[in-house]
């Protein structure tokens, strides 16, 4: 019989509320064991009670499957742990009570601190575990072998970022493999932070055989290259992360066979050679970060229309080329960043096609044209292009639309006109940075700037002018502001910066400000916002600032380049409350640092030179690393003790004072310094040898003192020097031969002492020699060193004059000195040895040279300077016609030696030469017409040789005085009183016509001189038989017709015995 309906929709809602009853069962009651054996595991833990989320809620009278980071199965089974970022410590952990929750499916222990205690063996017995989350949690020591028999495992990370706590694989029994070989279930691998040290074929090999894996990252694992084509098995793989190791390796073309790879980061892995570009156009490809690979080349391809790329991280690397117009079609593009490579040309206007974008750096770059429009990158929020070469105005009508945008950089362009006021009302912004460009102008006031969100605001190095604009100071938020090295004039109170109350960094130096430095109130000091960074370097200040006596946190106070005269007071070293790092109170007009004073320990940069301070050398501070004291007066010996305070020290200065005494041997303590200059003083007695032998010093200036006795022969192999310049003592011998270790020395200068030596071939291995001086010294024999053809490439100044060198110029000389040849391409305009990496800062070399006949010290050496200064030797021979090739050459001094010959025509190539002194010398022949093509030539001294002949008429050669041509006895013309009269002048005009058809002759196989000869000769016998027999009174007289002709001729051959070229006329 059939059961009436109603029955059965009655027994159909019934079960209905059975399932739901026990389902409900199922989930919301765990099982008694279960919650006992979770709170014994909670108990073990230590644990901040503030800061956990989880465990501190757990008690005994909840169900356990509702706490915190538990889940349950429908019986009541614990099977998810999640006790990630719970501030957990061991105290006593249980261990074997959470090893008995033998359903655990998820286990994530992460972001804790189990204070480098081993991953516990029985973890292994969860054998049901399909995640595992150990990452970052403390743990440290070897993986157990154990987690091999976890082939349930789908995710495991055990990702560490502490060097200190690393986990390892590399010495367990039958490593890597032996842990991995049986996990083939796995689908995720975080390994980030563990030392697997594994070379390329080991890992590869290894992950290759765990087909299922879609991500695998193995960051800072100690791998090395090369990466084989095993890993082509991963056919599924996503995701791959191979960042900080030294894989050493090129990146396998095979890298585009990934079908499914989204994600792609081998950052700083010393990757060389050249990126495929293949795996560019990889169509699932969205992230690709190559950053830190400086040998790593490569370029943009053409991408196609809507690729999937959101990062392109190309940052630090050697790829170039330009940007290529299809990166608009990356639409979903959110970051690029290309900082510090070498691409170049122009942005692509459709880069604001970029919707999407929210990043940009293409800062360090040689980027040029436009600024790009960034009209549909509303999203953007960070913006650098600084370091490129973009010209022309910012398109401001372009960023009033980036409401989101926070920070800007622009700085280090060629960027030209106003800056835009519309920049300064972007509702977002925090940063704007415009430094080391072309604008110029006056700014004008905005309305509401008290609102405006900037805080870093850098405008410095550019041609503002004007009165510093009034809503600067009506920025509330302001932290840091720099508008250095413009124009902007008028006085300004300090006062006015009490209303930015968050000030940290002011720079108001190198403008036209005179900066009012006094306090009308004590309360204002008190309301003056703390500084870290304060300067006013060249404001007209005439007093210390009140203001900085009132500072507790300023690390950093230049007031150099004023008119501060007076004291240094003694309050000056309380001045940061201890945090004070850096005092530069150079160039004003301090006499005296007021007593009693205490410099502060901590202080690790002073800077008090070219000021009037006298007396004793102040006592350095006890850690500093850069102290300059020079161009003062101070008058007595360097402390015996000084070595006490140059720990260290990298940079030391005490010249250009009258300081007197012996170097004390306890400065050789200065273990890492770098710079150490006390020249220009009275310090006498013999160079310490262990001063040579400092490893990491790179300058030793020690010129123009009473040093006396031999340099010691002392060098080490590891030389790091670069210069050393012992001129103006009274130092002995030779060279030491131990110098050649110096591989790396660019500035030699020995000019002025006593000594008495060979030319030092040994230093042509000191390939990067720039200045050579030797000069007024006891030097012998010849320079021709036969063992080196081909050295000292990049030298720019020599000068080995007034020494006893003798010997024949060499013509492989100037052909060797190519810097002398060629414009060089060098962004440093000066010779200077930068030091301490990274702070920008340089020591620039000084040379002394004898310009015009004076002498003239060059206190920063161009690096167009070319100088060649041979005077007072022994030279004896022709001038080289090589010397023309040396075309950037600016000073040329031959004088004073016994060179021969004519003066070669191909100095007039010497384009750039400004000084020409070849006087005193035996040269004969006539002056070359391309001397009066020497633009530039400022002094000429062409005097006391013997040369002839009318002086070259040009633009140049007129403009010297008589001087430069005197005792020269057959040259004539102006400047000279001895005119070229017209018979004179006929004649030289039939010898340059004689020349110039003996030039062109001598080119023919016919010798014509020798048939002219005979053809005189029988004429002449006639002429002279037929006046012999018919009238001897006409004989007579044509006798003494010829003898007159014949002293003519002789004496203006005498003249021009030595003339080789015809004479030209301008």
């Amino acid at each position: 019989m059939a059961k009436p309906p109603f029955l059965l929709l009655f027994l159909m809602f019934f079960s209905q509320i059975l399932t739901c009853i026990i389902t409900v069962g199922a989930f919301g009651i765990c099982l008694s064991d279960q919650r006992l054996t979770l709170l014994q595991f909670r108990d073990g833990l230590l644990f901040d009670s503030t800061l956990s989320n989880k465990l501190v809620h757990w008690n005994q009278s909840s169900d356990c499957c509702s706490w915190g980071g538990v889940a349950c199965d429908v019986v009541g089974h614990v099977i998810s742990l999640e006790l990630d970022n719970e501030t957990i410590s061991v105290k006593n952990a249980d261990w074997k009570s959470l090893f008995t929750l033998r359903h655990l499916e998820r286990l994530n222990l992460g972001d804790n601190n189990f204070d480098s205690i081993q991953i516990p063996e029985e973890l292994s017995n969860l054998t049901r575990l399909k995640c595992l989350n150990l990452s970052i949690a403390g743990f440290t020591g070897q993986i157990p072998l154990g987690l091999s028999r976890m082939k349930s495992l789908v995710t495991l990370d055990l990702s560490n970022r502490f060097p200190d706590r690393r986990i390892q694989i590399k010495n367990i029994p039958g490593g890597l493999k032996a842990v991995f070989n049986n996990l083939t279930e796995l689908r995720e691998l975080y390994l980030d932070g563990v030392n697997i040290s594994a070379e390329g074929r080991l890992w590869c090999d290894v992950f290759s055989s765990l087909s299922k894996l879609q991500v695998l990252t193995l960051t800072s694992c100690h791998l090395s290259g090369p990466i084989t084509s095993s890993l082509l098995d991963l056919s599924s793989l996503t995701t791959l992360t191979l960042d900080n190791n030294n894989l050493s390796t090129v990146v396998p073309q095979f890298f585009s066979s990934f079908t499914n790879l989204t994600s792609l980061s081998l950052v700083s892995c010393n990757l060389i050679g050249k990126f495929p570009e293949k795996i560019f156009q990889l169509p699932t490809l969205q992230r690709v970060l190559l950053s830190d690979n400086p040998f790593l080349r490569g370029s943009l391809p053409e991408f196609p229309n809507q690729g999937s790329f959101t990062e392109i991280i190309l940052s630090e690397t050697n790829f170039s080329g330009s940007l290529p117009d299809s990166i608009g079609n990356l639409r979903a593009l959110s970051r690029i960043d290309l900082w510090t490579s070498n691409f170049s040309g122009p942005i692509p206007a459709n880069l604001s096609n970029l919707e999407n974008l929210v990043y940009l750096d293409l800062s360090y770059n040689k980027f040029n044209g436009s600024v790009p429009s960034f009209q549909m990158s509303k999203k953007l929020v960070h913006i650098d292009l600084s370091h490129n070469s973009f010209t022309g105005p910012i398109p401001f009508a372009q960023y009033a639309d980036l409401r989101d945008l926070e920070s800007i950089n622009l700085g280090y362009n060629s960027l030209t006109g106003n800056i835009p006021l519309s920049l300064f009302t972007l509702p977002s912004l925090q940063e704007l940075q415009l430094s080391n460009n072309k604008f110029d102008g006056q700014m004008n006031e905005i309305p509401n700037a008290s609102s405006s969100l900037l805080d870093v605001l850098d405008l410095g190095s550019n041609y503002l002018g004007g009165s510093i604009p009034k809503f600067i100071f009506e920025l509330k938020r302001l932290t840091v502001l720099s508008i250095s090295w413009n124009t902007f004039s008028g006085t300004v109170s300090l006062e006015m910066f009490q209303g930015l109350p968050h000030l940290s960094e002011l720079d108001l130096s190198y403008n036209n400000l005179s900066i009012d430095a006094s306090s009308n109130t004590g309360t204002s000091l008190s309301s003056f916002p703390q500084l870290s960074v304060l300067m006013l370097a060249s404001c007209n200040l005439k007093i210390f600032p009140d203001v900085i006596k009132n500072q507790s946190r300023t690390m950093h106070l230049d007031l150099s380049l004023n008119h501060i005269t007076g004291q240094i007071p003694n309050w000056i070293w309380d001045v940061g409350g201890g945090y004070l790092e850096q005092l530069n109170l150079s160039f004003n007009l301090l006499a005296e640092i007021q007593k009693p004073y205490t410099i502060p320990s901590d202080l690790l940069a002073l800077d008090l030179h070219a000021n009037q301070l006298r007396g004793e050398i102040p006592t350095p501070p006890l850690q500093f690393i850069y102290l300059d004291y020079s161009s003062n007066n101070f008058n007595t010996s360097i402390p015996p003790n000084i070595g006490d305070y140059l720990s260290y020290a990298v940079f030391l200065s005490l010249s250009n004072n009258s300081i007197t005494g012996a170097i004390p041997e306890s400065i050789c303590n200065a273990t890492y310094i770098e710079v150490l200059d006390l020249s220009k003083n009275a310090l006498s007695g013999k160079l310490p040898a262990c001063i040579l032998g400092m490893e990491f010093l790179g300058v030793l200036n020690l010129g123009e003192n009473n040093l006396h006795g031999l340099i010691p022969n002392a060098f080490p192999d590891k030389c790091s020097l670069r210069t050393l310049d012992l001129r103006m003592n009274a130092l002995e011998g030779k060279i030491p031969r131990s110098l050649q270790n110096c591989k790396q020395l660019q500035v030699l200068n020995v000019g002025k002492n006593k000594m008495e030596d060979t030319f030092p071939c040994m230093l042509m291995k000191a390939t990067d020699l720039l200045v050579l001086v030797l000069r007024s010294n006891r030097f012998q024999g010849e320079t021709v060193c036969p063992r080196y053809n081909h050295s000292w490439t990049s030298l720019q100044i020599l000068d080995i004059a007034h020494n006893n060198f003798s010997g024949a110029l060499s013509p492989k000389h100037f052909f060797n000195w190519r810097v002398m040849m060629t414009e060089e391409d060098n962004e440093a305009k000066y010779l200077q040895f930068g030091f301490m990496e990274l702070s920008n800062l340089y020591y620039k070399d000084a040379v002394t040279l004898t310009i015009k006949g004076l002498e003239l010290e060059l206190v920063k050496i161009l690096r167009v300077y070319k100088v060649i200064d041979f005077s007072g030797n022994k030279f004896h021979g022709q001038i080289p016609m090589t010397i023309g090739e040396l075309k950037q050459l600016y000073i040329l001094n031959l004088s004073h030696n016994s060179l021969t010959g004519m003066i070669p025509e191909a100095i007039g190539n010497c384009t750039q030469l400004g000084v020409l002194d070849l006087s005193m010398n035996q040269l004969t022949g006539m002056i070359p017409v391309k001397l009066a093509g020497l633009t530039f030539l400022s002094f000429l001294n062409l005097s006391y040789n013997q040369l002839s002949g009318e002086i070259p008429v040009g633009r140049q050669l007129q403009t010297f005085t008589d001087a430069s041509f005197y005792g020269n006895r057959g040259l004539c013309g102006f400047p000279l009183s001895i005119s070229c009269n017209k018979s004179e002048a006929n004649g030289l005009s039939w010898i340059n016509a004689s020349f110039e058809s003996e030039r062109d002759s001598s080119r023919n196989e016919i010798e014509w001189e020798y048939v002219s000869a005979a053809l005189g000769f029988s004429v002449g016998l006639g002429i002279i038989s037929w006046l012999n027999f018919s009238s001897p009174r006409w004989w007579e007289k044509f006798i003494a017709l010829v003898l007159q002709l014949l002293l003519r001729i002789l004496h203006r051959q005498v003249r021009q015995k030595y003339c080789r070229t015809p004479i030209r006329r301008l």
